[in-house]
């Protein structure tokens, strides 16, 4: 008697699944971070967000195309561009780091000051027109020395060993 090997127990869909949930926690965090803690990000935390929107539906999609029985590569392919995503991801945390810290300058799309939410609601619609996110070359917060963008750095190489380590082992 043969046992039926769970979808789990296939690597490519083991590493596509954890992937993705590691991707949603870490975009899970930032979104915590903005509408529970009040972090208001500027234009380059936004921008290092994108990658992680990218990669979490790519990540589902090697999964589900392992799941469904589609050729191997297909399901590594997938993997890998999610992979390649989180090294984007970390070299834009990189770039933002390297304006926080004043290395290099940051692009003019970048606000200079934030202003405060408008307590007169008739003043929302005006205010939607004016308000302008932090500056990207303040970090809103360190922790251990590191801020969100360092801390996306580290996150985003770990997250992409891992999805490439995940196409090694599902070769």
């Amino acid at each position: 008697m043969t046992a039926i090997a769970s979808p789990l127990s296939r690597p490519v869909v083991f590493y596509s699944l954890l992937l993705a949930l590691g991707m949603s926690a870490v975009v899970g965090t930032a979104l915590g971070f903005q509408y529970i803690g009040g972090y208001i990000p500027c234009a380059l935390c936004l921008l290092q967000r994108q990658p992680y929107y990218y990669g979490i539906p790519i990540a589902i999609l090697g999964a589900l195309a392992s799941l469904f029985g589609l050729p191997n590569w297909v399901a590594r392919a997938l993997l890998l561009a999610a992979g390649i995503l989180m090294v984007v991801g970390a070299g834009m945390g990189v770039y933002h780091a390297g304006v926080e810290w004043h290395f290099w300058a940051g692009p003019a799309t970048c606000s200079t000051s934030a202003s405060g939410m408008t307590q007169n609601a008739g003043d929302l619609l005006t205010e939607l027109n004016t308000v302008t996110g932090p500056s990207c070359t303040d970090a809103a917060l360190r922790v251990l020395g590191l801020s969100f963008a360092g801390w996306n750095v580290i996150t985003s190489l770990i997250l992409a060993a891992f999805a490439f380590i995940g196409v090694r082992k599902s070769a």
